[in-house]
């Protein structure tokens, strides 16, 4: 898929000489990503294209690794063996970031650089755009900051700042209740819809969500395919999701805190969850059914 995760433009941690997934865990549907490439749902390509976006996000994190001089031209069985048995748990995360270092090591997966790296401005952002200039050049000091983590989170939070104000200025805002919801498209990064080569219609969403409280937290909630208060509807049928990134079923909201949250619609992975569907005569709309609000966000997918 074009963008399999949400997806998703951050910075290789340098200097650390050991492999290691971030701290806060790998999402399960980047797992269902691993196995889906492994038994063939997705391509090749797809998959090499997804753990890039993971790579910059810092979800993945790996040590410096030189390219080598032999060059390959595909991604080995054996790194495709370790996707499969990684998602079901008989490799560890560790043992499956080896296999990402020699996908990095023969030129098939690109990294940024250790300098910072500011995603692509939008084509609705002016090169004379004073807030994204500022927000630019925050991210810019992180890199003066010597020790590992406190630079990682410097940059993952002026990263954030960067990628909320361009959703905000290139999508559309829906206001439920203490929350506002803001969507930039099918054709902005992060969002997609495709039909794999085995036929399965996937649909990709990433969405920014900010709290409008002053005094309260707020609480997303999506605890699992049966139960979410977020899906798509075609007007016949609600379609649960095969891969989100809710952190424990939930994502709370400090007052004024904003944060971006990736939904994948494509096979069904059970517990409640559905396959999804496209039929070209529906049209078809992300739902929000929280207690404090609701709303649908045309999709618009073609």
């Amino acid at each position: 898929m074009k963008t399999t995760i949400t997806a998703i433009t951050v910075i290789l941690l340098v200097g650390s000489m050991t492999s290691f997934v971030a701290a806060e865990g790998v999402p399960a549907w980047v797992k269902n990503n691993a196995g889906w490439w492994a038994d063939g749902t997705i391509s090749e390509s797809e998959f090499v294209q997804g753990i890039q976006f993971l790579i910059k996000d810092g979800i993945i994190i790996v040590p410096p690794t030189v390219i080598s001089a032999d060059q390959s031209q595909g991604v080995p069985a054996w790194v495709k063996n370790n996707a499969g048995w990684w998602a079901d748990g008989t490799i560890s995360d560790g043992e499956f970031i080896n296999g990402i270092q020699h996908l990095i090591k023969t030129g098939i997966i690109s990294v940024p650089s250790s300098q910072p790296e500011v995603s692509e401005t939008p084509k609705k952002v002016t090169t004379d755009d004073s807030e994204l200039t500022a927000l630019e050049a925050e991210l810019e000091k992180c890199s003066e900051i010597v020790k590992a983590y406190p630079r990682l989170n410097c940059e993952r939070t002026a990263k954030h700042q960067i990628e909320a104000y361009q959703i905000k200025i290139n999508g559309e805002a829906y206001r439920v209740g203490p929350v506002t919801y803001y969507w930039a498209g099918l054709d902005s990064e992060g969002n997609s819809f495709e039909i794999s080569p085995s036929g399965q219609a996937i649909l990709t969403i990433r969405m920014l969500a900010e709290s409008n409280e002053s005094s309260e937290n707020v609480t997303l909630m999506c605890t699992g395919p049966a139960i979410c208060n977020y899906d798509v509807w075609n007007g016949d049928k609600a379609f649960k999701y095969s891969g989100m990134d809710f952190t424990n079923g939930q994502i709370v909201l400090k007052p004024g805190e904003s944060t971006v949250f990736n939904m994948l619609f494509g096979p069904n992975i059970g517990y409640g969850g559905t396959q999804f569907i496209y039929d070209s005569a529906k049209d078809y709309v992300f739902r929000i059914s929280e207690p404090y609000g609701s709303a649908s966000i045309p999709l618009n997918i073609p």
